[in-house]
C-alpha cells in the first residue's frame, strides 16, 4: 500500500465517524474539507453546490475562488451535468477551464448526489502539480462523496 492509499485508509473512516449523525449540509462540508486539505496538503478543496440553476461556492479550504459556475461550464460544471468524476492532469488543456488560481495545474472534480442519484454539487479539489490525480484518488474520494450521500441526503 502507498502512502496515498494508506493515508485514504485512515482519512475515509475518521471522515465517517465525524459526520455520522450530523445533517446540517454546510458544517458536514466545511469538515471534510478541512479534513482533506490537512491530510493531503492540496492547493484548493471545497464544495460548489447546485443552487438556483448554478454551482455556488460551498465550504472549501485555499484561496479565494469562483464564486459561480455555469452548468456544463469548465471542470466543476462540465462533472456536474456529465454526472461523472473528470481527472485533469493539466487544467490548461481543459477546454474552458475556469481558472480561479494561477498556481492550479490538476484537477479532480468528484459530483456529490442525493439519495435519488440526483447530482447536487460536486467536491473540487485543485493542486499545483501537473498531473497529481489519479484512479486511486478517483476511486476513494467517490466513496467519501457516497459517505457524504449516506449522512445528509439518506437519513429521515
Amino acid at each position: 500500500m502507498d502512502n496515498k492509499q494508506k493515508t485514504y485508509a485512515e482519512l475515509l473512516p475518521q471522515v465517517a465517524a465525524l459526520i455520522k449523525g450530523e445533517h446540517e449540509e454546510m458544517s458536514v462540508l466545511a469538515n471534510v474539507s478541512a479534513a482533506l486539505h490537512a491530510a493531503f496538503g492540496w492547493h484548493w478543496v471545497g464544495f460548489y453546490m447546485e443552487r438556483q440553476g448554478e454551482l455556488r461556492l460551498g465550504p472549501f479550504q485555499g484561496p479565494v475562488a469562483c464564486m459561480h459556475i455555469s452548468h456544463g461550464r469548465g471542470v466543476c460544471g462540465t462533472a456536474f451535468a456529465q454526472q461523472q468524476t473528470i481527472i485533469v492532469p493539466d487544467v490548461e488543456l481543459f477546454p474552458g477551464h475556469i481558472a480561479c488560481s494561477s498556481l492550479s495545474r490538476s484537477e479532480i472534480v468528484v459530483p456529490l448526489f442525493d439519495a435519488q442519484h440526483q447530482p447536487v454539487g460536486v467536491l473540487d479539489i485543485d493542486s499545483t502539480q501537473l498531473a497529481c490525480f489519479d484512479d486511486t484518488d478517483r476511486e476513494q474520494l467517490e466513496q467519501l462523496c457516497q459517505i457524504i450521500t449516506h449522512e445528509l441526503y439518506c437519513k429521515p
